[in-house]
């Protein structure tokens, strides 16, 4: 009985996650091209013809449709069922970490939000500022959320990645953009300053990685979006933080 009910819950902690998935979709594509997120039907991005309702029902639809558009026949981005997806996975692995709390909900909208600037990211190289504002809820929150975590080690958090970035931008051009120092800055305050460490050499570690590949197939763009990285750090970090520097501690006895 335990079984079919935790079952249950977890069904529909993925249904909330892909529906929120969907929505993220809209705001991912609006967002960099300053549509308002908030007003008008879903569209086709080819004919512009409204999508129906019960066309626009997460993962579902796509596989109904065929991943085609059901007007105009004009195809749909696998992206889309794969940021609904992988929202719902998400929603998942963070229930199994905090249960059904304000904690959940305070690191899921995190989540979807740095879902949100990791695929625009990807898309535009830039990092949108309403963004990194939207972030500062969630990191706000889990200041009464997390209060293990003190201020002094959040407001250390800003600045311990950030404050070199900056640095290392005004000395060398380019290095990093304006939205991943904002980015780690507010992160840092969500996850205090050790935490924060660990975002950052993740981020800078899968970062790494990609541009040897980019420099080994000498792609003539020598410039690659970082945010995405930094927030798979950062989500990492929210989630598994104090396990994993609890771990690389215990590999020296300490």
């Amino acid at each position: 009985m335990l079984v079919f009910v935790n079952s249950i819950l977890y069904l529909y902690i993925f249904v909330i996650g892909i529906v929120v998935g969907s929505f993220l979709n809209v705001v991912i594509y609006r967002v960099p091209q300053e549509i308002s997120v908030a007003k008008g039907r879903s569209f086709c991005p080819h004919c512009q013809a409204l999508i129906k309702g019960y066309h626009n029902i997460p993962l579902f639809s796509y596989l109904w449709l065929r991943g085609k558009c059901a007007d105009c026949g004009g195809p749909i981005a696998i992206r889309y069922p794969l940021v609904e997806l992988f929202t719902g996975l998400l929603a998942i692995l963070i229930f199994a970490v905090y249960g059904f709390s304000f904690a959940w909900l305070v690191v899921f909208v995190a989540g979807a939000i740095l879902i949100c600037i990791t695929m625009i990211d990807f898309d535009t190289m830039t990092i949108p500022n309403g963004l990194v504002i939207a972030l500062m809820a969630p990191a706000l929150a889990s200041f009464f959320i997390f209060p293990e975590v003190g201020l002094l080690t959040r407001v250390i958090g800003i600045v311990v990645i950030s404050l070199p970035m900056l640095v290392l931008t005004l000395f060398v051009p380019d290095a990093f953009g304006g939205g991943d120092i904002k980015l780690m800055a507010v992160a840092g305050f969500m996850l205090g300053w050790g935490n924060t460490l660990l975002a950052a050499f993740i981020g800078i570690l899968l970062g790494g990685a990609v541009a040897v590949v980019l420099l080994v197939k000498k792609t003539a763009d020598k410039h690659m979006a970082f945010g995405p990285y930094l927030c798979i750090g950062i989500m990492t970090a929210l989630l598994f933080g104090d396990i994993i520097i609890r771990w690389y501690l215990g590999l020296f006895g300490l």
